[in-house]
């Protein structure tokens, strides 16, 4: 398998190739740029998350095709409800149009559909078409497509401490057995185990910062942050990004056994 040398550029390409035995098994993803990436191009801020959208499409055969077990995609924020009314309700219409056309896809490519966050509070016509891909997808036992959607870490953090809280009180749950792997159970990400945590996080269009996203789960993750813009982002970029990963010393904490 080859993938692009640089990346941070879309353009250029070199023959890299990667190592199928070191393919990152949970890739999560913040997909940043689509309203940069339509001003660019004098473009309504809506046409970059439309074209955003696509680029959702071909990650997700990509990854699936690379071997990675889940993909989890940052598709909508706790705060980005702050955002313009006219954009938000652009976004909540997004999973019923991407769900509507690409579920087949998805069957034919062994990919299953799970999506975490505070998922009540979406629109009803958004909440029947994640329940409905959901449904249609559950008999696949291939590559997961996780999509983040009104999901925010620490909301994510208070929710899991009060539920730890809550057997506690109950008598359920000593206060000395709240270990890691407690705290594990109480995330939202406990659905992708043994996957949970990702191995490799990637951010787009430039910005390196977390904002708000698996802030407990990527304490050991990979952080690979690139130029590209998500609309312009590519099964090469995405080899590239894994390229990346794979010329890094994962020691954990510990020593390199040539260390």
């Amino acid at each position: 398998m080859f993938a692009f040398l640089n990346k941070n550029n879309a353009t250029t390409a070199a023959a890299v190739e990667l190592d199928p035995k070191r393919i990152p098994a949970h890739v999560a993803i913040i997909m940043d740029g689509n309203g940069r990436w339509a001003k660019a191009r004098h473009l309504p801020r809506i046409a970059g998350h439309k074209e955003g959208m696509n680029t959702v499409k071909t990650i997700t055969i990509a990854a699936s095709d690379l071997g990675v077990k889940v993909l989890t995609l940052y598709a909508f924020s706790t705060e980005n409800w702050k955002r313009p009314k006219a954009e938000v309700n652009y976004l909540m219409q997004l999973p019923v149009n991407f769900f509507d056309t690409f579920v087949p896809d998805l069957v034919k490519n062994n990919v299953r559909v799970q999506v975490m966050g505070y998922t009540d509070q979406l629109p009803a016509a958004t909440q029947k078409a994640v329940n409905k891909a959901i449904a249609d997808t559950q008999a696949c036992d291939g590559m997961v497509l996780n999509f983040a959607l009104n999901y925010g870490s620490r909301a994510e953090m208070i929710t899991g401490i009060q539920a730890l809280a809550q057997q506690v009180a109950d008598g359920h749950l000593a206060v000395d057995a709240i270990d890691e792997t407690a705290v594990d159970q109480a995330l939202m990400t406990a659905q992708l185990a043994p996957y949970n945590d990702p191995d490799l996080l990637i951010r787009t269009s430039g910005e390196e910062r977390i904002s708000n996203f698996l802030l407990w789960q990527i304490a050991y993750s990979e952080l690979v942050f690139t130029d590209v813009k998500w609309p312009d982002f590519s099964a090469t970029t995405l080899q590239a990004c894994i390229a990346d990963f794979q010329r890094r010393d994962r020691r954990f904490g510990g020593l390199s056994d040539q260390k």
